[in-house]
């Protein structure tokens, strides 16, 4: 039952399950030009619109869109996301005529005020909490490697130390036994 909502009690209280997984949305975001964002026809797969209507949807709005909220492919960006994304899908991305325009978190944010069916309003809220789910995670994965780069700086103080113990310490000199004639005479 794809697409369809269904009401689920929790503790006493009822909870609408998202049309779209967080799962679904996370592996269609990709990062381009430094920025989280998402391929307008994976974006119109999940409002189940056409392409084109998501797009001439957008050019009517034309101002709701400034480049760091959408941006179009260049022909180097085009040809690499289309070779990275052959074994994923062939067919939907090797016969496109056209570079394909991205959204940002932004982007997608503001496609809310332009697609207005009861759909597009559920995804959008899906889409809209995977963004923040992935930067929680990138947080959490930021702050976990500052504590492993903590934690691998103490090992190597640590392996120093017992390095030094384990090494043999240089032998004392012995006083002589027995009677040493005075230097010089």
């Amino acid at each position: 039952m794809k697409g369809v909502k269904v009401k689920k009690a929790v503790n006493g209280r009822t909870r609408v399950k998202s049309a779209v997984s967080i799962q679904q949305i996370a592996a269609k975001i990709l990062t381009l030009r430094g920025a989280t964002v998402m391929v307008d026809s994976d974006i119109a797969g999940l409002y189940n619109v056409e392409t084109r209507a998501l797009i001439q949807a957008v050019k009517r709005n034309k101002k709701r869109f400034p480049p760091d909220f959408m941006f179009q492919l260049t022909l180097d960006e085009f040809e690499n996301w289309r070779s990275q994304s052959v074994m994923s899908n062939p067919s939907a991305k090797m016969g496109l005529r056209r570079r394909p325009y991205v959204f940002t978190e932004q982007g997608v944010a503001m496609l809310s005020s332009v697609l207005h069916s009861e759909r597009a309003v559920e995804v959008n809220i899906g889409i809209m909490r995977t963004f923040v789910k992935l930067r929680r995670e990138l947080a959490s994965n930021d702050e976990l490697a500052r504590k492993v780069a903590q934690h691998d700086e103490q090992i190597g103080v640590l392996f120093e130390h017992v390095g030094n113990l384990l090494e043999p310490p240089e032998p004392k000199k012995k006083a002589p036994i027995g009677f040493l004639r005075p230097a010089g005479a």
